[in-house]
């Protein structure tokens, strides 16, 4: 069973939590669409000021909607196209202050005014990409960028 923690701590032991209640939700259980599943609801749980939050998985070299919280999304984006297209030919976090000006920004939930993108890369391979959006210009810093990497770098452990 899963109990709210409350996350009181500074920036970085908020994230070490989260980062260890990721691990004790998905360390048992080998379903992936479980474990993305309750990775997008910690998430949305743990950040504040964030409109979305969720997965899309690459199935034939373009992106697929998978798990999520928030408004019905894109379900598919080409490699290249878009924030999270463009993370994944790049293979690389991308953190956007404003997404109007990232060019070929694709607009799923008008509200959106910044993202981070972060690779699920596995053994070189791309599995996807956490993508969570906000509507606050610049809500996300490095910070955000550096620890959402070490989430992820747990969850892809067990997918």
């Amino acid at each position: 069973m899963f109990h709210v923690e409350n996350y009181r701590g500074n920036k970085n032991e908020n994230y070490e939590l989260v980062k260890k209640q990721l691990k004790a939700l998905i360390e048992d259980e080998p379903n992936q669409i479980a474990n993305l599943s309750n990775a997008s609801a910690l998430l949305n749980l743990f950040l504040d000021r964030i409109n979305w939050v969720g997965f899309y998985l690459m199935e034939e070299n373009e992106l697929v909607l998978g798990p999520f919280q928030g408004l019905p999304a894109c379900v598919r984006i080409p490699v290249g196209k878009g924030v999270c297209g463009t993370a994944v030919a790049k293979k690389e976090t991308l953190l956007v202050e404003d997404v109007h000006q990232f060019p070929g920004h694709i607009a799923c939930d008008a509200a959106s005014q910044s993202e981070v993108v972060v690779p699920l890369i596995k053994n070189g391979e791309i599995l996807g990409v956490l993508d969570i959006d906000s509507p606050e210009k610049s809500r996300f810093d490095e910070v955000d960028k550096q620890k959402l990497e070490e989430f992820v770098e747990v969850l892809v452990q067990y997918l």
